[in-house]
């Protein structure tokens, strides 16, 4: 019984090497160390995929008309930074329409990135759409014509993907129809674009909406991270060429009681532990909606917990390193050089944080303003 348990296993172990087998020794290397770069020691993500509505609704803040010039010199701001940046940033998820935009100079912004080592990925999925029979869940669309649109991403200079899928705490959900679905699109998603040669980004998103606890959050948490990571094995996902993006695990934005940054760090890091295969590269988490001082509190929490982590714990932050850039910026030419420090400072004090290392001033324009939108979709 023992050996023909020991034959099985080999087979198993030989039956997933040959389902593999599509993506060749070339393609999974340079997958997994497009991976590994993007989650190097004390570097992260900046998040620049708003889409055309939502990036209107952040000028809008700022009484900033949402133009395309406007939108192209904001992103032209914040690539445009002093080389340092690319010190703490090692890439920059983009809007489809920022891939083909171009400086004063003439120079693709893309290119611009390129020329900092910063590796350039693209936001590919075309948002969240009602998932009907259950109780108003979602899930996310854009899966039709995915594998030629990564393609031409691959071409124009991408190196990596992100996908969004929401999940929502209540008394019925995360619902287990919305767990599977969810699951299977990312995985699908997944599939297509190392198929394509892009590393793709997982975001699983555990929604804050709500009063539900920190402790109901970890289980929602983990057991979404459960199905996912079921369906990246069903669909033979090369995991060591893929990144993951989650929630931290934090109670609703309108529970009674806010959890300190050691406690988030704590049950953040053991769902982490209870579903992550170690063969991920790296974490890198997204904020949420939590203030800029915050996201970089818990961050370096995360990564200073008494607990093994095998995976690189970094950050995907939109708002938590933008927010002050905005507000700095006002759409005013004489303001690019101090927003752009502040681009320096939050990147800067979140690569310290990827790494346990914070200790610093959290200090910033908008540091302390809550980011937090409800139902936020890009």
């Amino acid at each position: 019984i023992l050996k023909r348990g020991r034959k099985t296993v080999l087979y198993l172990r030989f039956a997933n090497y040959c389902m593999m087998s599509h993506l060749s020794h070339e393609l999974r290397k340079e997958l997994r160390e497009t991976a590994e770069a993007i989650v190097a020691p004390g570097k992260g993500i900046l998040a620049a995929d708003e889409s055309t509505g939502t990036i209107g609704k952040r000028f809008d803040s700022i009484k900033v008309e949402n133009t395309e010039a406007n939108r192209r010199d904001y992103r032209q701001l914040l690539f445009s930074t002093d080389p340092s940046l690319a010190n703490n940033i090692s890439g920059v998820i983009l809007y489809e329409e920022t891939l083909y935009q171009k400086t004063d100079n003439g120079v693709r912004l893309v290119d611009l990135l390129k020329e900092k080592g910063i590796i350039p990925g693209i936001k590919v999925d075309k948002g969240v759409v009602p998932l009907h029979g259950t109780t108003n869940e979602n899930t996310t669309q854009g899966l039709d014509g995915l594998a030629e649109r990564c393609a031409k991403y691959r071409e124009s200079g991408a190196r990596f993907a992100k996908w969004r899928c929401t999940l929502k705490i209540s008394q019925t959900t995360p619902s287990y129809l919305a767990m599977l679905e969810n699951g299977n699109v990312l995985a699908r998603y997944a599939s297509i674009c190392q198929a394509n040669g892009l590393v793709p980004i997982v975001e699983p998103e555990v929604l804050v909406d709500g009063d539900h606890s920190l402790v109901q959050a970890q289980r929602a948490t983990e057991r979404t991270l459960a199905f996912v990571y079921k369906a990246l094995a069903d669909h033979n996902v090369y995991l060591e060429g893929s990144l993951l993006k989650p929630n931290m695990v934090t109670p609703g934005m309108s529970h009674a009681t806010k959890a300190t940054p050691q406690e988030v760090g704590e049950a953040t890091v053991t769902a982490l532990r209870r579903c992550v295969p170690a063969s991920v590269p790296g974490v890198c988490f997204l904020s949420g909606g939590l203030s800029e001082s915050d996201a970089t509190l818990n961050l370096n929490a995360i990564n200073s917990i008494n607990l093994k982590r095998p995976w690189s714990l970094t950050f995907s932050f939109g708002r938590a390193l933008q927010a002050s850039v905005l507000k700095t910026w006002q759409g005013k030419p004489e303001n690019v050089k101090a927003a752009q420090d502040q681009l320096l400072k939050l990147a800067k004090n979140n690569g310290l944080a990827s790494m346990g290392k914070f200790t610093g001033d959290t200090s910033s324009a908008a540091s302390g303003e809550s980011l937090f939108v409800a139902n936020h979709t890009y």
